[in-house]
Order: structure tokens, then sequence, then C-alpha cells
């Protein structure tokens, strides 16, 4: 026990020690380039803002999508997932993803006021939607502008199969 005992001022003056020496380092210290001349910088991403609602940057629907980092979704991995609003609320979900004659991608969702419970068929452009583990996320489409849409009815749409892959934009909360 009394060895266990000495040790303990021991532990206490390197803990100190260590201390002082990390309040002895500036703030604006630089690390040594390493030899090899490679330095692996990480920066944080800028995540645009969605533009729904917003006056003092107006941008273009697909300009904001194609700098949301789009990437590849199966197309039957898309099939049933829910669509919630900005407010995590379930607009309802995916029925199927079509290519249209003027060659857009929408999402044939079936939105409800109810929870995405009975809900009546609505396009929405690919671009409107960002992904955000397993849900999608209305990025610029309002619920109101969900529950003014005209039903969708299939004119000359082609359904993509369920091996196609779409560019899905990331979305965050």
């Amino acid at each position: 026990m009394l060895g266990g005992m000495a040790t303990w001022p021991r532990i206490a003056a390197l803990g100190l020690l260590l201390a002082a020496i990390s309040l002895a380092v500036p703030t604006n210290a630089t690390t040594p380039v390493p030899a090899s001349g490679h330095v692996t910088v990480l920066a944080q991403a800028m995540i645009p803002r969605t533009g729904m609602m917003d006056a003092q940057n107006p941008m273009p629907m697909k300009e904001r999508y194609l700098k949301r980092f789009p990437q590849p979704a199966r197309v039957g991995d898309l099939i049933g997932m829910p669509v919630l609003d900005l407010y995590s609320k379930t607009l309802g979900y995916v029925r199927k993803v079509v290519r249209t004659p003027a060659e857009e991608i929408e999402f044939i969702v079936d939105y409800s006021q109810w929870w995405g419970w009975f809900g009546r068929p609505v396009a929405v452009p690919l671009e409107a939607l960002g992904m955000e583990g397993e849900h999608l996320v209305s990025l610029d489409m309002s619920p109101s502008e969900y529950a003014a849409a005209p039903t969708w009815h299939d004119t000359g749409a082609t359904p993509l199969p369920a091996d196609a892959t779409v560019r899905v934009a990331l979305s965050r909360s």
C-alpha cells in the first residue's frame, strides 16, 4: 500500500507538466511538412441553402441540386421511402420513379396531409429532394406546393426499373 501512495505525487506532477506544456504551445503554431511533401488538409463542407423561402439568395433548383453533392441511388431502394418536410413531418411515400418525355426524372409521391396515408400521386422533380439516411427530405417544395400540385396521371412517362440508378442530392438536418 505504501508503494502505491508514493507514486501518486509523481502521477500528479506528470499531469501538471503535460498541462503546462499544452498551454505553452501557441495557438498559431504550424505543423511541420512531412519529408514526402504530401499534406492532408481537412475542410468543412459548405452545404448550400435550400433556396426555399429565400428571397435574398435566389438560385435555380437545378443549380442547388448540383451543389448538394448528388450520389447514385438504386431506384428499387427509393421505392417506399418516406418523404419528409423540413420539420420531419411525413408528406408521403415514393410510389415510383419515372422519366418524363422531356427526359426529366420525377418521383411519384403519394401525398397526403395525414402523415402520408391515403395519398394521391404527385410528381416531384428529382432536384427538389435530398436523401438523409433512410428517408428523403423535400428541400425545394413546401407542403403547400404538394397540396396545390395536380394529381399525377401517367401521360407517357417511363417507369425506371428497380435496378436503375439515379443521382439523389444529399441533405442534412
